[in-house]
């Protein structure tokens, strides 16, 4: 069975993508398209504004912060900067300038990014699969196809890498090498959509963004715990 622990208070409208780090917990904001950087309890410590549009998974590593840039938001005002184009942003991690942007592989969003020491595993839509490339040269280091529907967040754990099916409510983990489902977490129908993920001293946290807004799917957007109980 899974349990479920949130946190207290959402720092954002619609947080879409997760990162821990030892600063804290990176937190993607859809509607605002800001990044904050918070406390395990939801604490705002603090809040970095990008050029990101339409904004979903999150990772750091390298020295710098990556975002998936989704393209024509629907949730704010346009700005100069919107391209309205998918794109994987490398931005300072401290003001979260531009530093570079990469086209996705597929030509579709990215909604799930993970540092894996000196590459970074994102999420593809067409086909549905998993990807690692350099962090460097951008090139595709190895792919594998996965059997889940709406690839969100993914969160690297010893020898896999777990990654969150939003529509039908799962949690994958796939080994890195085979790409073979090596185990897999389900959530209760009336449970919240997990959209991003990550993994902090081997504890999954997993966020719902309340999407789509205006007309949320469900009320509130949520951060928390999984545990697995037996």
């Amino acid at each position: 069975m899974v349990e479920l622990n949130p946190i207290e208070n959402s720092p954002c409208k619609m947080p879409n993508g997760l990162q821990w780090t030892e600063e804290g917990l990176f937190v993607m904001d859809q509607y605002t398209d800001n990044v904050y950087v918070v406390g395990e309890d939801g604490t705002i410590l603090r809040t970095i504004e990008t050029p990101t549009e339409n904004g979903s998974g999150i990772t750091v590593g390298g020295g710098y912060l990556w975002t998936a840039s989704n393209g024509l938001t629907t949730s704010r005002s346009f700005r100069s900067t919107d391209t309205h184009l998918p794109y994987l942003y490398q931005l300072d991690l401290k003001n979260g300038k531009l530093i570079n942007r990469i086209p996705t592989y597929d030509g579709s969003g990215i909604h799930g990014l993970e540092w894996d020491d000196g590459f970074i595993w994102i999420t593809s839509f067409n086909p549905r699969a998993i990807i690692l490339i350099d962090s460097f040269s951008f090139s595709v280091i190895k792919k594998f196809y996965v059997d889940l529907d709406v690839l969100h967040g993914l969160a690297r754990d010893e020898d896999g890498i777990w990654c969150t099916d939003r529509l039908h409510k799962i949690i994958a983990k796939f080994d890195v090498d085979t790409g073979e489902e090596l185990d897999r977490i389900e959530f209760s129908q009336d449970a919240p959509d997990p959209h991003g993920l990550s993994i902090k001293d081997g504890e999954l946290w997993y966020s719902d963004a309340a999407f789509p807004d205006p007309s949320p799917l469900h009320e509130l957007p949520e951060i928390g715990r999984i545990k697995i109980v037996k």
